[in-house]
C-alpha cells in the first residue's frame, strides 16, 4: 500500500466540491475530504501537501488545457482525474469521442506524475435530471475503465457506489452531491487505495417516510424555478457557472 505525501485534484464542479459548502464560503467536497484521509496516514500529517485545481462548469478540453499542465508542473505523488461529465450531458455529444480525448490526457498525466486515479460516472437510473442520459454515461464509464486498465490507473468507480443513488446524497439542484454524498465518495476513494476508513461508504441510509404525489410535484416545481430555468438561461447566453471562477487551491499547500 502506497503512502502519498502530495495530492492534486483536477476536474469540474464535482471535484471542486459544489454542493458541500464550508464555513469560509468555499466548497469542501470529496477531494478535500479524501485529502484529509491521505494526510492522516503520514507520521507527520502537517507534511502533507494538497492542491485542488478543479473549476465548476469546465469541459474536458478546458480541463486538459488549464489543469493538466499545472498538475504536471506540481508533480504530486497522486492525481485524481475526473472529467468529461459536462461534455456527456450536452445534447449531441459522443461518448466515444470524449473518451478518446480523455485517454490522451491520461497518457500525458501518467508520463509525468506518480499515480493517476480516474473516476467513472454515476449510475443515474434514479437521478431525475440525468436518468435519460444513463446509456451515454454507461458507455463513457466503460471507456474510462478500459483506459484505466491500459495505463494501470486505480479507478474510483462511482457507478458501483449504490448509496449515492439515494436522493439524500444529492444537493437541491439534483446535479451535485450533498455533503453526505461527497463524504461517501471520499471514503470510497480511500478504499480504492487500500486505506481503512472510519465508515462504510455504501452503508444503507435510514428509511424515509413515503412521499405523496403532491409533495413530489411541489418539489419538482420549486426545483425547476430555482435551478432548471437559470441553467437553461446560462446555456442560451453561452455562459458557464465557472466563468470568472479560479481554482481554490492552485498550489500544493498544507491542509
Amino acid at each position: 500500500m502506497d503512502v502519498f505525501g502530495s495530492y492534486a485534484a483536477i476536474g469540474d464542479s464535482f471535484t471542486e466540491g459544489v454542493g458541500d459548502p464550508g464555513p469560509d464560503g468555499k466548497y469542501l467536497g470529496w477531494a478535500d475530504r479524501f485529502a484529509v484521509l491521505l494526510a492522516d496516514r503520514l507520521p507527520e500529517p502537517d507534511a502533507f501537501r494538497y492542491a485542488n485545481l478543479a473549476v465548476r462548469g469546465r469541459l474536458l478540453d478546458q480541463i486538459v488545457e488549464e489543469q493538466v499542465p499545472r498538475a504536471k508542473e506540481l508533480a504530486p505523488d497522486l492525481v485524481t482525474f475526473c472529467a468529461g461529465g459536462n461534455d456527456i450531458i450536452r445534447p449531441g455529444s459522443d461518448p466515444d469521442a470524449v473518451a478518446e480525448r480523455f485517454e490522451r490526457a491520461v497518457a500525458d498525466l501518467t508520463s509525468a506524475v506518480g499515480t493517476v486515479m480516474v473516476t467513472t460516472g454515476f449510475d443515474t437510473r434514479d437521478v431525475p435530471v440525468l436518468r435519460h442520459l444513463r446509456g451515454k454515461i454507461a458507455t463513457y464509464t466503460a471507456h474510462v475503465r478500459a483506459i484505466a486498465d491500459r495505463y494501470g490507473c486505480p479507478v474510483l468507480d462511482l457507478w458501483s457506489l449504490k448509496s449515492v443513488q439515494d436522493r439524500r446524497a444529492w444537493d437541491g439542484d439534483r446535479l451535485h452531491l450533498s455533503p453526505e454524498g461527497h463524504t461517501r465518495v471520499a471514503l470510497r476513494a480511500a478504499q480504492v487505495l487500500g486505506i481503512q476508513v472510519p465508515a462504510d461508504p455504501d452503508q444503507p441510509w435510514p428509511p424515509l417516510p413515503p412521499r405523496g404525489t403532491l409533495e413530489v410535484r411541489r418539489d419538482d416545481i420549486l426545483w425547476a424555478r430555482e435551478y432548471l430555468v437559470p441553467w437553461i438561461g446560462r446555456r442560451l447566453r453561452g455562459e458557464s457557472s465557472g466563468d470568472h471562477v479560479l481554482a481554490k487551491r492552485p498550489d500544493l499547500m498544507p491542509l
